[in-house]
């Protein structure tokens, strides 16, 4: 440790001389030189030498140092094919497709969430296993055989955040007696439902987590909502054809928003 510590100051005490110094110390080893000239002549020769080392040694390094951060952001960007803007994802089903824009900037967690499932391709294949009119349609954790998929441990429930169960939004379902325990059901709003909105800390009371909106293709959520359905001693208003969600991807290429589109209502 006492190696270290020595060697690193000699090195500061040499980075730390300037130019001038350093140019001053290469003359006091010349000692021929140094007899054959006037010492003003020396000093007139230290100061543009320094002057000259500062110029070409000081102000290069930091010519290329921009160039060489934004090459390098940009090249992470390129690398992570990372769209400008808030993410989201193409749900592809047998009705047709819609494409959700997800608020990542007021529940993280939630969108962090969604997105892993969907990265592990957990909805391929899966039904929207209770579409009630009017209401909502519910998704995200059965196949058409009725068999439940594995899902991860809940995460926390972020309705406090102010988002609003309006038409076209997507919002995380829940058990009503436990506050924290979405995993990977989620329901798509096909109407206003304010009752499902955050309005106390009470298991009750405490909502359910919007994260999205539906910002294109809002006719297929109109074409879900009124499919036949049925009701079993397992499942309440099942679609009596089956409504499969055949894949969630990443949107790489962000579609143009439609201005018709429903936007998610924020209180803050």
């Amino acid at each position: 440790m006492e190696g270290n510590r020595s060697l690193g100051g000699r090195v500061r005490s040499h980075a730390a001389l300037s130019p001038l110094r350093r140019v001053c110390r290469l003359i006091s080893r010349a000692p021929r030189l140094h007899n054959a000239f006037p010492a003003f002549i020396w000093l007139q020769l230290a100061g543009v030498l320094g002057c000259g080392l500062c110029l070409g040694g000081c102000s290069k390094p930091a010519d290329h140092a921009a160039p060489q951060a934004q090459a390098s952001e940009s090249d992470v960007r390129m690398a992570r094919r990372e769209p400008e803007g808030p993410p989201r994802v193409k749900i592809a089903t047998n009705l047709g497709d819609f494409v959700v824009e997800l608020d990542s900037e007021h529940v993280p967690l939630t969108v962090e969430n969604f997105l892993q499932y969907v990265d592990e391709g957990h909805y391929d294949g899966t039904i929207f296993h209770q579409v009630v009119e009017g209401y909502i349609a519910l998704a995200g954790a059965y196949t058409p055989e009725l068999a439940e998929k594995p899902s991860r441990t809940p995460i926390r429930n972020e309705a406090h955040n102010g988002g609003k169960n309006v038409r076209g939004t997507i919002a995380m379902a829940r058990d009503l007696s436990s506050i924290d325990s979405s995993t990977c059901q989620f329901f798509v709003n096909l109407h206003d439902n304010a009752g499902l909105d955050h309005r106390s800390r009470t298991a009750e009371g405490y909502g359910y987590c919007t994260f999205g909106s539906v910002i294109e293709g809002l006719d297929v959520l109109d074409r879900i909502a009124k499919v036949e359905t049925r009701t079993t001693d397992q499942f309440e208003l099942i679609p009596v054809e089956p409504v499969v969600i055949r894949s969630i991807r990443r949107v790489e290429e962000l579609p143009v928003r439609n201005a018709a589109a429903p936007r998610q209502t924020t209180v803050r």
